[in-house]
């Protein structure tokens, strides 16, 4: 049974109960996921029980005419909810956004320089820092509040899915869907590794022990990989992240 056949069956009982049971180890899956972009002062508990808190928001406002299935639709509430949760808790330092912003420029003003992509040693150049240092600066903003598919919207992941905004102006729906093609071109764009990294865990939902295993490097590596695909995601997007104050 699809979800939204198993939503209109719990409906019909006049239960929620069942659909919120039955749907936990999708709030669990969810919030092991985002751990893996978390530091240790983020508890997997703490996700878990904002995470709670959108299943059940999502139980009472998904509405089935819209389209997407309740799994889609719960999944886009519960991760929106635990984004929020960690937003609410800023634990990140003000000297790592500070890097991480200069990161993103280092990464900018090189691909302008050089009309192409940005590697690993050029960017440590223009920031004037050895390939160690850089590496630790990846390494110090993995889930750094910074433009992240994930993070991208403050409302929680509604950039992607217009599904809580329909009722949004004309204005605003076309700004929606030129961001997201925005947003999809710059993806495509990244290098090949970063943008292999970007797929498994976005969309396939790998942890970064099972991205290093399959690109044969370790968890921190790849944890690198993925902090610098985000920066030049940002550096690319520098107009809509301006825009929509996500720094």
């Amino acid at each position: 049974m699809n979800g939204a056949a198993m939503y209109a069956t719990t409906m019909q009982t006049g239960s929620t109960d069942d659909l919120v049971i039955q749907h936990m180890p999708l709030v669990k899956r969810i919030a092991f996921h985002l751990m893996g972009r978390l530091p240790d002062t983020v508890l997997v508990d703490d996700l878990i029980q904002s995470g709670m808190l959108g299943l059940l928001e999502a139980v009472k406002n998904y509405d089935v005419s819209q389209g997407a299935s309740f799994d889609t639709y719960a999944g886009i509430r519960i991760r929106g909810s635990m984004l929020d949760e960690v937003r609410r808790s800023d634990w990140t330092p003000r000297s790592v956004h500070k890097k991480s912003r200069m990161v993103s420029e280092a990464i900018r003003n090189v691909e302008n320089r050089l009309g192409g992509e940005a590697k690993d040693v050029d960017i440590a150049e223009q920031l004037g820092v050895d390939l160690d240092d850089y590496n630790k600066m990846l390494q110090d903003s993995v889930g750094c509040k910074v433009l992240s598919v994930e993070g991208l919207s403050e409302a929680g992941d509604t950039v992607f899915q217009n599904i809580e905004q329909l009722e949004g102006s004309p204005s605003d729906l076309f700004e929606q869907e030129a961001f997201q093609k925005a947003l999809a071109e710059a993806i495509m764009s990244l290098p090949e590794r970063e943008r292999l990294v970007v797929a498994l865990y976005y969309d396939e939902e790998f942890n970064l022990r099972e991205i290093g295993e399959v690109l044969n490097v370790s968890e921190s590596r790849v944890s690198q990989i993925s902090s610098q695909a985000m920066l030049r995601l940002r550096s690319r997007l520098t107009e809509w992240v301006d825009k929509q104050q996500y720094t």
